[in-house]
């Protein structure tokens, strides 16, 4: 199997032919394999679930066109990390700065829910652009994310719990001494029922940002 960035990665049936139908539904849609979008050096690394059906399985870039990007582009110019507050689409002007952004899973699943074993056949996908160019610091938007972090790393979930504004140092042999910080996911269920906040995300990007200046 190859590791680096596959747009016509077929691996996980359900979700090849899913988007097979999506392209016959919305001809005008990206409907494949979405790749990570910044700056490849960037110390700050963003892990998502998942494209969204209507956002980034549409336009083709992680978290543009849905309701999820909005809080997260935002929060990214408003802390330097990119040269706007919105994300249009997949050519558009937006240039993020020390900053990528990627997901867990690559491909748009079923009623936004990859299954288990979909994750982790995508998972060499994340530990690829991990070892090719590792972060200082990543961020996990929800717990499916954070859990594919440590799988990229080879760590077991004991120890590194998941909680919003947690922060984890994984070990330097597995993963070149990179802090994960957690945050709940910028959904749109997270975001209007307040379960997140845009000054719970600010006060995230904030520890990043100081972590990332003091070294």
């Amino acid at each position: 199997m190859q590791d680096s960035f596959n747009f016509d990665c077929r691996d996980c049936p359900r979700l090849a032919g899913f988007l097979d139908q999506v392209r016959r539904d919305h001809p005008a849609y990206h409907a494949r394999p979405v790749p990570p979008f910044g700056d490849a050096a960037a110390e700050l690394l963003i892990v998502g679930l998942a494209p969204g059906m209507h956002g980034a399985n549409r336009s083709g870039r992680p978290f543009t066109g849905d309701h999820a990007g909005i809080l997260l582009y935002r929060s990214l110019h408003e802390f330097g990390f990119a040269s706007r507050a919105i994300s249009e689409a997949a050519d558009d002007a937006l240039v993020l700065n020390n900053c990528r952004i990627s997901n867990a899973v690559k491909c748009l699943p079923p009623q936004n829910k990859p299954l288990p074993e979909e994750i982790r056949c995508c998972n060499r996908y994340l530990a690829a652009e991990l070892r090719q160019q590792p972060p200082r610091v990543i961020l996990a938007l929800g717990a499916i994310a954070h859990q594919a972090v440590l799988m990229a790393c080879g760590l077991k979930r004991t120890g590194f719990k998941f909680a919003h504004r947690a922060v984890h140092s994984l070990p330097a042999a597995s993963a070149s001494g990179i802090r994960l910080y957690d945050s709940y996911h910028c959904s749109r269920y997270n975001t209007q029922t307040k379960r997140l906040t845009e000054a719970m995300f600010h006060a995230v990007f904030r520890d990043i940002l100081a972590e990332l200046e003091q070294r």
